[in-house]
């Protein structure tokens, strides 16, 4: 006989007789010994079933992962929508994006835009706080611009102060009438009748204008001396020379009806646009060509009206009208120029000094005629200042 000792799987200890039939290591012989293997099947089975929440997880982790890239997919085509828009915009319509752009700003520096009227007549401002105890600024911007060209000195004004920018007449959203009075001198008037409406003059206010904005705010200093309390020019028109530069001269030729079509402050393409800048900066911005487009075709369905009021402003009835006005300006005045100007030329400030009293000049270095553009942090800060000086009591600065 052969005895041999093992084990089987989880069968626990037998001994095994050569016959191959086990004798004895179960209580229950053989009927125990051939249950176990059955059991022992069973026993795999629950094992199974007892591993398979450990396996689970493995699953929920794979499926989990899959969610995150989908919301991460989800996430990144949502912000691609507005991506694709805005590079779309600036490829396809770059003056939307200039639109967008003022609003923005509008919007970021607190100023509301508002509609008054003057019978049938239409008066487009956006302005920012009330009327107190300091004097309210009413600003005036220059030609074929619009209000939201003071944007970039608003921003560095005080936010206590009542400030008011208003659409010249024919511009933007103020009414273009052919009836219209667009001299100097019916520019003016319809800027009192603005005034009258909004009641700005029931207390003496502040008035500021740039270029021709300048010379409309400088003339109607001196047609209703009582509405204003100062004032400050910038870089104005209207002045008469005892030489003409080179912008001017140019300009005198542009009274040949054939000419009309070439004026250099109403451009009709990019590379115009590119020019114009270049003749009223004295810094040179990079500006994209997308950009140049854009400010073209902003400015095209309103060149006509541009062309006419530009030959009203510039015949005899307004070409000097600040000129022969200028010493019936009593308020303190503040002149701001720019030392690198090219279309009027610096020696105006003397002019105007000369006349008016109580007379505060500024020149700025390395600046042109878009002083509101290249230097809108100093503009505020003078204006700033000269307000505090004049009408600060107790020589408290306006904060």
């Amino acid at each position: 006989m052969r005895r041999e000792s093992g084990r089987q799987g989880n069968l626990g200890p037998t001994t095994v007789f050569s016959s191959g039939v086990p004798r004895c290591g179960y209580p229950g012989g053989r009927e125990e010994f051939l249950r176990k293997p059955l059991e022992g099947s069973r026993r795999g089975e629950d094992e199974q079933e007892a591993l398979q929440p450990l396996q689970e997880p493995a699953h929920s982790n794979a499926q989990m992962d899959l969610d995150v890239v989908n919301m991460f997919v989800i996430a990144g085509g949502t912000l691609a929508i507005p991506i694709l828009a805005f590079v779309a915009s600036f490829l396809l319509w770059p003056s939307a994006l200039i639109k967008i752009y003022y609003w923005y700003w509008r919007r970021a520096l607190g100023m509301q835009v508002r509609y008054v009227y003057h019978e049938d007549y239409q008066f487009c401002y956006s302005f920012r706080g009330r009327p107190g105890n300091k004097p309210s600024l009413l600003m005036l911007h220059g030609f074929s611009a619009h209000k939201d060209m003071w944007l970039s000195v608003v921003k560095f004004l005080p936010k206590n102060l009542h400030l008011v920018c208003v659409d010249m007449p024919g511009h933007e959203g103020t009414t273009r009438s052919s009836l219209d009075d667009l001299s100097i001198d019916g520019q003016a008037k319809r800027i009192h009748q603005f005034v009258e409406v909004l009641k700005l003059n029931k207390k003496p206010f502040h008035l500021v204008g740039t270029s021709m904005g300048g010379h409309v705010a400088g003339v109607y200093a001196a047609y209703y001396p009582s509405d204003i309390c100062s004032l400050s020019l910038v870089c104005p028109a209207g002045l008469q020379y005892s030489t003409d530069n080179q912008f001017v001269q140019r300009l005198k030729e542009l009274q040949e009806p054939e000419a009309v079509q070439k004026i250099p402050l109403i451009p009709s393409t990019p590379e115009e646009m590119g020019e114009m800048l270049q003749l009223c900066s004295y810094v040179r911005f990079k500006v994209p060509q997308q950009i140049l487009q854009g400010l073209v075709d902003v400015r095209i369905p309103h060149n006509n009206f541009y062309r006419k009021l530009f030959l009203e402003i510039i015949n005899e009835k307004s070409r000097y009208c600040l000129h022969q006005n200028m010493d019936k300006i009593k308020v303190p005045t503040l002149i701001i120029w720019g030392k690198q100007d090219q279309v009027l030329d610096v020696s105006g400030a003397d002019i105007l000094a000369k006349s008016i009293d109580h007379c505060q000049v500024e020149l700025l270095e390395n600046c042109g005629h878009s002083v509101v553009m290249e230097r809108p942090r100093k503009t505020a800060k003078l204006i700033t200042d000269f307000l505090a000086s004049v009408h600060s009591t107790g020589n408290k600065k306006l904060d």
